[in-house]
């Protein structure tokens, strides 16, 4: 059959067809944004000239795709002529060169737009930088590597390849840039949208800004589809790993499979020029259409200074354009004709005759009598402080963090049994498992101390949960080149970045669940939380093995996986906007320190010539370190730990013979030892929730005690006993590590004050135990056996067990970290509110006895 027959299969005419159209479109918008710059806005800023640098390097991508098609992409390569090879070769060059550029182009573009119009908000002025910069780096970087893929550089056009050329797999270069185009989309299309929805504007402009802003969306939805064709090649070439001799490795019908990965490229950066131009042809479609644009209805307003009588001017309701920020108000005043209109202002004024020497209002101002109507529907109203909720208004608030508990339970338990897979993938050694687990905790040692802390300080509850997701959705889209590329050290970095994104998280949901409600409830109150993110951890793991990951068993099946990581990432994100709507209740450091617990002198009690407080802390850090260190060993050890106690394990069913008198009999026992961890997790999330109901007639610190004790003796009687009986201790084990954590953090940030947060970030940072003793019980399993690494766990639940004992020997520390369920009479709260509570509302509450008033101290 000859290769230029008209019976050849070849998906070119789809391919040329779909690149041309839009390059047209993505043309003539840009035609169009020019018009309405140039011609009625009269003004050409740096944001434009970006977009013509996109539009040319796009054009020239867009041809090379189109050039491309006509020799040989699309076609399977037993019908590409030899000829046509060298052609081919350098359209293929120019596509991968030109890529980054384009999109790097239109994405400054439309940031710089974002700057001019984040003039008065200062958070969205340096998250678009922070953008920009991302951008940039990542596109030169990936510019360079695309131009010297191949060393030396003019080997890329050879095929075959010579011995002595060393390239860089294509397909690799192009699922690389995919974690950072589809994180910078998400960021260029959710920055504007708080400062969007916060403007004053008549309902029918605000939905038009706010869609056409929204329109964003679909480049992200476009880049999906274009690696989801691009996976085809890398199939391909995962499937004849070994067998290729060019730089197209597995290069069976690549041409065939990357021209619909180019199509969707071209057709991504065509419609994200699209999308950045369409915000600015507001001018032009008002002169055009204004009745897309202006409400039909209008509001009457009494001129200011007319004549008593006269009636009022009829103004269109887009003249309330939306409420001026302090800052504006004091520095805004009645503009000169012809003078320059900022970007906001050129977004939201109605009548673009003004742009065309006419004297305009100043921005932002509404008329100075009248009723002014004012169109919204974003109305949340401001947060309440966290100090002042009584028990029911707390509970749509503990509601939603716990959300956030359920989110890293369900995150980790997925980590875990993915590592596993990706372990027998790509025969990875066990140093290499506890690498990847000791990557994770120590996210949780960095994110902490630096992210965490400073967000949560700063900004809030709020920020720092918001901030948390986006880290987290970061992550876990590193996943998806991890997969494809089946690299450990991809891997090793977005098991790194989620740690990272989680540790922020939890800097901020356990004083948050601690702090919002009554004090004496506070270990409850996190023990529940901590439960239910214990289902997390039960649910995640059965559902990853039975379903998510069920088909995973060589690297093409590898790449499966990557589609819940993507889900995963657009629920957090999509959580993270659910969270900024949402009015949390907030607490500043100076509240934290009002309701500090200084009862009977506390402030000046010590212990070894130190405040008590920070003791406490110091204490607790050390003993939230030795406790996730032994957690974590157990952790990464329990199936191994289950077949070390029951020596001959067989994977799956077994026989096991019993005797009873003369006969035999044999039972199957289908419990392997996923299904035990499934048990102990389990077992995990009701000691969770066991605790939680002790804390109703137990004081917290003899909880920590018991649960520390039970922990210790389980580890004792796990490295002696076998069979069932040592099943039954490591099971134990972890039954006794649920309540650990929870305890320790609760106790430990009582009566702090306004070093609340910073406590709260150190006990998290105590964390990154996990990522040090793990490696230790190893080498110590690899030297002596594995159960007799135990003794690793061992001796680090009895160094935790010094802060329980501290809490019930100092009477100090029984002070400071015990309840007050008992209340105060009305007469003592009067006299204490006088001075140091004055500014607090006392909370009633009713009880059996009647109506107390609820002991104000007990506050952290």
């Amino acid at each position: 059959m000859s290769a230029r027959g008209a019976d050849v299969e070849t998906q070119a005419p789809v391919v040329l067809a779909v690149t041309t159209a839009v390059v047209v479109a993505s043309s003539l918008f840009v035609l169009l944004r020019f018009i309405s710059r140039v011609a009625i806005v009269r003004r050409v800023s740096w944001d434009d000239y970006f977009m013509a640098l996109a539009w040319v390097i796009a054009f020239g991508l867009s041809f090379s795709i189109c050039y491309g098609t006509s020799r040989g992409l699309g076609r399977h390569d037993v019908d590409i002529p030899p000829e046509w090879q060298y052609s081919l070769t350098r359209a293929q060059y120019a596509f991968s060169v030109l890529y980054n550029p384009a999109l790097m182009a239109t994405k400054t573009s439309i940031l710089v737009f974002y700057l001019n119009l984040s003039r008065t908000e200062p958070i969205f002025r340096w998250a678009s930088m922070a953008t920009l910069i991302v951008v940039n780096t990542a596109g030169l970087a990936l510019t360079f590597l695309n131009i010297f893929q191949c060393r030396p550089v003019q080997d890329v056009f050879l095929d075959p390849l010579p011995a002595s050329a060393q390239c860089i797999d294509i397909v690799t270069l192009y699922l690389s840039s995919a974690p950072v185009n589809i994180i910078t989309d998400l960021a260029i299309l959710f920055l504007p949208m708080p400062v969007l929805t916060a403007m004053r504007l008549p309902r029918k402009q605000k939905r038009i800004l706010v869609f056409t802003f929204a329109l964003g969306g679909f480049v992200t939805i476009v880049d999906v589809v274009r690696i989801a064709s691009l996976q085809k090649a890398s199939l391909s070439r995962l499937q004849d790993n070994g067998r290729a001799s060019s730089r197209l490795a597995g290069r069976d019908d690549f041409a065939w499979y990357a021209s619909l990965s180019y199509m969707w490229t071209a057709v991504e950066v065509n419609v994200g020029i699209i999308c950045a131009c369409i915000p600015t042809l507001k001018p032009l479609l008002v002169r055009v259409l204004p009745g897309m644009v202006h409400d039909a209805e209008s509001i009457s307003v009494k001129s200011p200074g007319a004549e008593e009588g006269a009636q009022g001017e009829q103004l269109d309701a887009a003249t309330a354009i939306r409420l001026p920020s302090q800052a504006e108000a004091t520095r805004t005043g009645p503009s000169a004709p012809g003078a320059d209109m900022g970007m906001m202002d050129f977004l939201t004024t109605p009548d673009m005759n003004d742009f065309v020497g006419q004297p305009k209002p100043a921005a932002g101002r509404a008329p100075a009598q009248g009723s002014n109507v004012f169109y919204d529907f974003v109305n949340a109203p401001r947060a309440k402080s966290m100090v002042n909720m009584n028990g029911r208004d707390s509970y749509l608030p503990l509601a939603m963090v716990t959300i956030l508990f359920f989110l890293w339970g369900f995150a980790y338990g997925l980590l875990d049994t993915l590592n596993s897979q990706f372990q027998l993938v790509v025969h990875m050694s066990a140093g290499q498992d506890t690498a990847l687990h000791s990557a994770y905790w120590a996210g949780y040692f960095v994110g902490p101390l630096t992210v965490g802390r400073v967000v949560l300080k700063k900004w809030g509850f709020k920020a720092t949960f918001i901030t948390g997701l986006c880290i987290y959705a970061c992550g876990s889209l590193i996943f998806w080149p991890s997969a494809v590329l089946a690299s450990f050290p991809a891997f090793l970095i977005s098991n790194f970045v989620v740690g990272l994104g989680l540790a922020t998280l939890e800097v901020a949901a356990n004083p948050f669940i601690i702090l919002c409600g009554p004090m004496k409830y506070a270990e409850t109150r996190l023990n529940v939380a901590q439960g239910v993110q214990a289902i997390g951890s039960v649910v995640s793991p059965i559902l990853a093995t039975r379903v998510l990951f069920s088909r995973v068993r060589d690297a093409p099946s590898l790449i499966d996986a990557q589609w819940t990581y993507l889900s995963i990432a657009l629920f957090d994100i999509a959580l993270a906007v659910v969270f900024y709507y949402i009015p949390l209740p907030e607490a500043a450091d100076d509240d934290l320190e009002d309701i500090a617990d200084n009862r009977s002198g506390l402030g000046s009690r010590r212990v070894c010539g130190f405040p008590v407080v920070y003791v406490t802390l110091g204490l607790g850090v050390f003993s939230q370190f030795c406790y996730v260190g032994g957690q974590e060993s157990v952790s990464t050890t329990f199936q191994q730990l289950i077949e070390a106690v029951r020596p001959g394990w067989v994977h799956g069913p077994r026989l096991q013979r019993l005797r009873t008198g003369r006969l035999t009999v044999f039972r199957s026992d289908t419990l392997s030892p996923f299904n035990y961890q499934a048990i102990a997790h389990t077992c995990f999330a009701v000691g969770r929730f066991l605790a939680a109901f002790m804390g109703a007639f137990m004081k917290p610190r003899r909880i920590l005690g018991l649960f520390y004790i039970g922990a210790i003796v389980s580890s004792a009687l796990a490295m002696s006993l076998s069979g069932t009986s040592g099943i039954s201790m490591i099971i134990l084990v972890v039954f006794f590590e649920s309540a650990i954590w929870p305890m320790i953090f609760a106790i430990s940030l009582r009566s702090l004050g306004r070093h609340t947060k910073t406590g709260s970030a150190l006990l998290t940072a105590a964390a990154s135990g996990g990522a040090i003793f793990p490696v230790v019980m190893n080498a110590v399993a690899n030297g002596r056996g594995l159960r007799y690494s135990l003794c690793v766990v061992l001796v680090l639940f009895s160094f935790g067990t010094i802060f329980p004992c501290y809490l019930n020997t100092f009477s100090a520390a029984k002070m400071q970290v015990d309840p007050v369920r008992e209340s105060l009479g009305a007469t003592s709260i009067g006299r204490r509110t006088s001075h140091s509570l004055q500014g607090l509302r006392l909370r009633a509450k009713k009880d059996d006895e009647g109506p107390t008033i609820e002991h104000i101290e007990d506050k952290c």
